[in-house]
Formats: C-alpha cells, structure tokens, sequence
C-alpha cells in the first residue's frame, strides 16, 4: 500500500509540473552562435508559470546545477508550489547555460534570460511585488540580477523595470575569488582564468549598493561546496549599505537541501514568509 501511495504521488507531482503552461521568453533567442533549430531544445530558455488567481507578488524562481545543469525539480518545480501555498504566483526559470558553442559571449548568457524572466512577469502581470529567489549557482544569478538590472544585456524598448523587490539566496554562491569560490561555477561561467575584470564584476559582495533589494539568504555551515563565506561576505555588504536582510543558518545540511534540510526540523520557508509578511525588514 506505501509503494502505491508513493507511485500516485509521482504520478500526480509529474502530472501537476507538466501540467504548467510553459512560456517561450524569446521571439528571436539573443546571444547566439546558432540558430534555434541548431540549438536543441535544452538550449532553449522558457518560464514555466505557476499562476495563482487573485495574487498581488510572485516570485522568479532559478534552480542551481553550477552553471552545469539545471536542478529544476527540488529547486524550481516544488519551490513554485510551495510558494502557490502561501498565495504568491511563482514563475520557475529554465535558463540557458554557457557554452562557447552555442553563445557568442557565454558569460552574459544566464544574465540574459534572468533579466528577460523579470522583464516577462512585468510586461504581462500587474504584481506589486516581484521577487528573486535562487539556489547555489541559480543564487548567483539571482544576485547578478539583483546588482546589474541597471546594466541591461537585453533589449527593453518599453525600459521595464529589471529590479527584483526582494531576492532570496539560498546557500548562494557569491565570489569569484578563488579563495571562496565554487570552482566549477566560476568555470563554466566565466574560465578558471578569468580575468581581474570579469571576477570582479561578477563577484556579487562586490557589487552591491544602496539599491540592492532587500535579501533573505540561507546557507548552512558545513556546506563544503559554496562556503558560507560566500553567504557571510554578501550580508556584510548589505550590512555597508544600511540594506535590509536576514541570514538563516543551520549548523549541518550541507548543499543542495533544496527545501527540506533533513538534518534540521526548522523550516528556512517559513521563517522567509514571516520576513515576507513583515515587508522584508
């Protein structure tokens, strides 16, 4: 009988993922070496919306996988319902990784397709809030956006506002410096040789200011992937900039926990929707 419950659980969680309309976010893909049939389908950014009637936030939602592979289920698909739950719409982002063969400037690539993501949810919803939240490498990303939205690396003929209202960062990784780094991240974004300018611009603690939003950030201090450097590094900035944010930290989890730190009964997303509701102070 628990085997049954099992399999009608997967059944219904895949029919219940696909079952998200799933949104092509460009008409013409920018930033390629390819066109779009040569690409392949898994080179293909799209959103998959998970809308909620009535919902006045959402959230843009960006699995981690080190700029290697996309982690979409345990940190995209069930994040978007979770978030359902507490009557905010979610939109979860399948984001192109960089690759020299199919991107003319590989580094900018998943920057492109998160701005594009903020861009989309504004051009076609009225939220009064829309929100970032990433995982790992997708927490870098989510960062990038939240410190470069001025410097757009798509078009925005309508100048939408490319700013997330709140970013959540969940065991993120932050620094291209070689001392904290992750280093497969820092490769396949940007070259383990990367020069003194690429590192520093997309070193996250390094770009924030007093436009940064408000940021939630969860790590857990044996993390032996991202160090909790990356996370600490990155709320002493904020703290410099009078932004306001909160560090949930567990003592063990390790990385890649998703929603559910098995080593720990605290709930990181329920303390993130208190500090939601409380307007992220």
């Amino acid at each position: 009988m628990k085997f049954l419950y099992t399999v009608l659980f997967v059944v219904l969680l895949n029919y219940f993922t696909l079952a998200q309309e799933k949104a092509k976010l460009y008409d013409v893909i920018p930033n390629t070496a390819k066109s779009e049939v040569m690409l392949g389908e898994e080179n293909i950014p799209v959103l998959y919306r998970y809308e909620v009637e009535g919902a006045d936030q959402a959230v843009l939602i960006i699995p981690g996988g080190g700029y290697s592979h996309v982690a979409i289920d345990h940190e995209g698909h069930q994040v978007a319902q979770e978030f359902n739950k507490q009557g905010y719409s979610a939109f979860v982002l399948y984001y192109r990784l960089p690759k020299d063969e199919n991107m003319q400037q590989r580094k900018i690539g998943p920057l492109q397709d998160a701005q594009r993501g903020m861009q989309y949810i504004r051009e076609h919803y009225a939220f009064k809030k829309v929100g970032v939240l990433g995982f790992s490498a997708g927490g870098h990303l989510a960062a990038s956006l939240s410190n470069h939205f001025k410097d757009a690396k798509i078009d925005n003929p309508q100048a939408q506002n490319l700013r997330p209202d709140f970013s959540v960062l969940v065991y993120p990784v932050i620094s291209m410096r070689d001392s904290i780094t992750h280093k497969g991240s820092k490769k396949s974004l940007i070259g383990a040789d990367a020069g003194e300018k690429d590192v520093a611009y997309f070193s996250m603690d390094e770009r924030v200011t007093k436009n940064t939003p408000p940021t939630f950030l969860v790590h857990a201090e044996d993390d032996k992937v991202v160090v909790i450097q990356n996370s600490n590094n990155y709320k002493q900035a904020l703290d410099r900039e009078g932004i306001p944010n909160s560090l949930f930290f567990y003592k063990t989890g390790g990385h890649g926990f998703g929603l559910h730190n098995k080593t720990d009964a605290r709930s990181w997303s329920d303390s993130l929707f208190l500090w939601l509701k409380d307007g992220g102070q």
